[in-house]
């Protein structure tokens, strides 16, 4: 029985390891997870792999989204300040992150420019900022550029966020049937209402009906299924999606 034990916390440190590597997590976790196989799977799990998983973000986005209705520039001025403090990378990060999601897109872009010249310049999460920022500011092509560097380098991060920005940015490039592919590619695989929403206003856009309207059934047959709490965590997606139909005349 104790071999059993000890080769399943070898199993899950294994399990891990492969996390670690395929995300291009620094080596040291290697280290840590086979020197002390249960005490580093448990550390490992609670200081990377929630943090990344699909479920952490949206138990931070359900915090972020109630933190933002109770107080909408709480985030920006706290950023504010903490960089104002103590102007680290991380401070400049979070003051440009706070910055984009207030709609201030060239000063968050000036910040997430800033960090990519810093140390911290190859970090993914940066540069996915500076992307994100590039794509408000109207740069499409920088955006672009940048997001598919991102995914040659390091293809196991935040996939979905990737191929919806990359998918919006060919879009708005004209690249229309490169776009047409990242957004299927998008709703097949992760099947998330911000995949489904922005494909039926790409295809709004383009005039391609017939795309929007079966996003459009799609989604309402899973809003019958929606909590008060769902329905209320994603009223502005279904806001912009609604309006969108109303200005072109919904079929």
């Amino acid at each position: 029985m104790p071999f059993i034990g000890l080769g399943l916390h070898l199993v899950i440190a294994v399990f891990f390891a492969i996390h670690a590597v395929r995300t291009h997590k620094d080596m040291y976790w290697l280290l840590i997870l086979f020197s002390f196989p249960l005490l580093g799977s448990v550390v490992y799990l609670f200081a990377v792999y929630l943090p990344d998983s699909r479920l952490q973000h949206t138990v931070r986005k359900t915090a972020a989204s109630a933190a933002r209705a109770l107080d909408p520039g709480r985030e920006l001025r706290e950023a504010r300040e903490a960089f104002d403090l103590t102007p680290t990378a991380q401070n400049q990060m979070r003051l440009a992150n706070a910055l984009l999601a207030a709609g201030e897109a060239a000063q968050a872009a000036g910040h997430f420019e800033a960090c990519l010249k810093g140390p911290f310049a190859n970090d993914p999460e940066i540069r996915l900022g500076a992307a994100r920022a590039r794509f408000h500011e109207g740069q499409i092509a920088s955006a672009i550029q940048l997001v598919e560097s991102i995914r040659q380098e390091t293809p196991d991060f935040r996939p979905e966020q990737i191929s919806l920005l990359l998918a919006q940015a060919y879009g708005y490039a004209g690249r229309n049937e490169e776009a047409r592919t990242e957004f299927a590619t998008a709703v097949n695989r992760f099947g998330s209402l911000e995949a489904k929403v922005e494909f039926a206003l790409w295809a709004l856009r383009t005039g391609d009906r017939e795309t929007a309207n079966t996003q459009y059934r799609d989604i309402e047959g899973a809003m019958r299924h929606w909590n008060k709490h769902t329905r209320s965590l994603n009223k502005p997606l279904v806001r912009r999606l609604e309006q969108a139909f109303a200005e072109t005349g919904k079929a």
